[in-house]
């Protein structure tokens, strides 16, 4: 993989199953971008308040903690821990044996500033869906921390989960309510 260029952005987009890469943003606090043939999602929630909180929500939030509060299995493939750095890759794992589902992915932005902290993964070959989604918290001054996400879905680009898109959305949606919840109780 090459350096990372100076937007903190991956240039090796070869492997990716979408573009444009970064379309989510994490290090916006709107989200203006658009992207045609994608399913779009933002929501955000209210997780806790103040400065101890604060940090244990972020450092949960950047070594995976949403998906692992929500059910995933999360797997550093090339770092020495599930931290999300810019161009680290992760399987994360849905499921139990046998009937498990493997999502390759890359962490494509990382945000970490004293009100705002979080990142955005993209999905590489052999992930069900294509697309990116971004997990970002975010701190007001009155000390709110929110949890906003945002995703970018389509079908894969080939292969057998193609056809299982529908059941794919639904299981999506289910999964968005357990994220926005997965740091409320952080603290």
């Amino acid at each position: 993989m090459e350096p990372d260029r100076p937007d903190g952005h991956s240039r090796d987009a070869a492997e990716f199953t979408y573009s444009p890469i970064g379309a989510t943003a994490p290090a916006d606090p709107t989200w203006t971008a658009t992207a045609p043939g994608f399913r779009q999602f933002e929501g955000t929630t209210v997780i806790g308040h103040g400065a101890d909180h604060w940090e244990r929500a972020s450092e949960e939030l950047l070594h995976w903690g949403v998906k692992q509060r929500s059910g995933f299995r999360v797997t550093p493939l090339d770092t020495p821990d599930t931290r999300a750095t810019t161009g680290a890759n992760f399987r994360i794992t849905a499921g139990r044996a046998p009937f498990t589902i493997h999502e390759p992915v890359r962490v494509v932005s990382v945000v970490d500033t004293p009100t705002r902290r979080g990142f955005a993964y993209g999905t590489l070959p052999g992930h069900p869906v294509s697309g990116e989604e971004a997990f970002i918290l975010h701190l007001s001054p009155d000390g709110t921390i929110h949890l906003t996400l945002r995703s970018l879905t389509r079908p894969a680009p080939q292969g057998p989960w193609r056809t299982a898109f529908p059941i794919l959305l639904l299981a999506q949606r289910y999964f968005r309510r357990r994220y926005l919840r997965a740091l409320q109780d952080s603290a």
